[in-house]
């Protein structure tokens, strides 16, 4: 057998191999793919979203064929359901799907039916606990998210939690305290204003308690609004004052 003659048989018997090996991993394949999907299993973050909507989605994947569910469309009915920020979808094999939730973690009430999560970002969700508020245009949630941080960090001296933090269309900040105390902080230099006002607070406390305003705005100082005119004690009898 001339060698040349050799060399093309031994080819061609390795293509042959190899047509058959394909068609095994494909007969594998297609056998896996026809397998009926039997779980889905939830797992990640799953405490605030509902478990009845977990289940009804499962019991809609359950008993379909694996070929027929695309992954991409199971993440996407996943993340329309309230909390769930995002997740990942896989087959296990032999015929279980594994949905990996990440879920939005409150931060504070946007409007009434939404939320801000600690990355800045708005969601619909129901939640009962209590939340500061947020109210600013369309698109400044995660500015907000970052300035409330640094606000809290400045108002901690207070004594007197924010309970609501406004952005105006002009881009003026207000804070609202759970003492009822209003903090009108203006445009710019939010945090130097902030620390002055915290640095003068022990020593205008006991007469600034009933302020309902507080005005930041000043380059070196603030005012105060609903103060009550300073109590006079009687002196003792048989004392001039």
């Amino acid at each position: 057998m001339r060698p040349a003659v050799a060399v093309a048989l031994r080819a061609a018997g390795g293509l042959a191999a190899l047509a058959l090996l394909a068609t095994a991993v494909w007969s594998g394949y297609d056998a896996v793919a026809r397998r009926p999907i039997a779980s889905v299993r939830f797992t990640g973050d799953t405490a605030r979203v509902s478990a009845a909507e977990l289940e009804r989605l499962a019991a809609g994947l359950r008993g379909r064929e694996a070929r027929t569910v695309a992954l991409a469309d199971v993440r996407e009915a996943v993340k329309r359901l309230a909390w769930v920020r995002d997740c990942a979808v896989r087959r296990v094999f032999p015929a279980t799907l594994d949905v990996a939730i990440e879920a939005h973690v409150p931060l504070a009430r946007w409007d009434e039916t939404r939320l801000v999560s600690v990355r800045g970002e708005v969601f619909a969700a129901d939640h009962e606990g209590a939340l500061p508020r947020f109210s600013g245009p369309e698109g400044t949630s995660a500015e907000m998210t970052a300035t409330w941080a640094a606000i809290g960090r400045a108002t901690a001296p207070l004594a007197s939690p924010v309970t609501e933090l406004r952005l105006s269309a002009r881009r003026a900040w207000q804070a609202r305290l759970a003492s009822g105390l209003v903090i009108d902080l203006g445009r710019g230099e939010v945090e130097a204003r902030l620390a002055r006002f915290a640095a003068a607070w022990p020593h205008i406390a006991a007469t600034a308690a009933s302020a309902t305003h507080a005005d930041l705005r000043y380059p070196n100082g603030f005012a105060l609004r609903g103060v009550g005119p300073m109590e006079t004690k009687s002196a003792p009898k048989g004392r001039r004052t």
